[in-house]
């Protein structure tokens, strides 16, 4: 049976990343996801194995990460004081390896989506280290003497927030696809699946400062589509619109319970700037 991918309850994919989905999946290669932090990408995984009904295997990188961790690791030293105490384990090598990742999804039943969260975080030749491995879907186990062959390809779903250029070899052999900052259209969606019923107005309102909060020049870190369902949240459990909530204040310069969408001083100052240099321009020259 075909697997296919056609979105889920709880995830808004636009057509191009359906499409990319799928292409991957019949292609059986890696889909290598970009995007900006906050784009969804983790998340897609996730909903991917839900929508296919299979196992989801998450591997979440970090700077210390090595690809050998993902098929394996040996732990030598306890099977040396195991034995020095003569601990009857220490006769079994099997006991002294702990399968990674890419092991537990090879040997899975049915076709799972294997998740590798962001591989840019690991050093510069993890990527190229797995190169054999994804393009065989075997690897070799020297302490057992045992070729580890994949029972079928898992679905790996490869995310990057491009904190660096990834190898043009390992690149090649995956498919490809840059998840866009959701437009207004696609977030008011996105809003909707999370808060069914919103009101319209407050919607409204919030996306019309949120865009304008990204759009401003010199911010060091734009919000994202967590943040912002962080801050409708809030409101909503005001129970007030925005613009209600300004006349409460009408001198202040930053929307309410900013802190769910700025991040750091130096952003929140900015801000306060532009929109007291914006309002003293709206009000014109003192007469």
């Amino acid at each position: 049976m075909t697997m296919r991918f056609e979105g889920s309850e709880n995830y808004v994919a636009t057509d191009d990343l359906r499409v990319a989905v799928n292409a991957a999946i019949t292609l059986q290669r890696p889909l290598l996801i970009k995007g900006e932090p906050g784009t969804g990408k983790t998340v897609l995984a996730i909903e991917v194995a839900k929508a296919l009904d299979t196992e989801l295997i998450e591997w979440h990188v970090k700077s210390t990460t090595k690809a050998s961790q993902g098929l394996y690791e040996y732990d030598a030293v306890s099977r040396l004081r195991d034995g020095q105490m003569g601990d009857e384990r220490a006769t079994n090598i099997e006991n002294y390896i702990k399968k990674g990742k890419l092991w537990e999804a090879f040997e899975s039943e049915k076709r799972p989506v294997l998740l590798v969260d962001e591989i840019d975080k690991a050093d510069i030749e993890f990527p190229n280290d797995l190169l054999q491995e994804l393009d065989r879907m075997e690897f070799y186990c020297y302490e057992l003497d045992r070729t580890i062959k994949a029972k079928q390809r898992p679905i790996i779903i490869i995310t990057s927030n491009n904190e660096k250029e990834l190898p043009d070899a390992f690149l090649r052999r995956c498919f490809f696809h840059y998840i866009k900052f959701p437009d207004d259209l696609t977030m008011r969606e996105i809003v909707e699946v999370h808060y069914p019923g919103i009101k319209q107005k407050l919607v409204k309102d919030a996306l019309q400062t949120f865009y304008s909060m990204r759009d401003l020049p010199g911010l060091k870190k734009k919000p994202s589509t967590s943040e912002l369902l962080d801050w409708l949240k809030l409101l909503m459990n005001e129970d007030i619109d925005l613009d209600t909530l300004r006349e409460k204040n009408p001198d202040k310069l930053t929307p309410p319970l900013h802190g769910a969408l700025l991040k750091n001083e130096a952003d929140v100052q900015l801000f306060e700037r532009l929109a007291f240099l914006s309002r003293r321009e709206s009000r014109g020259p003192a007469g």
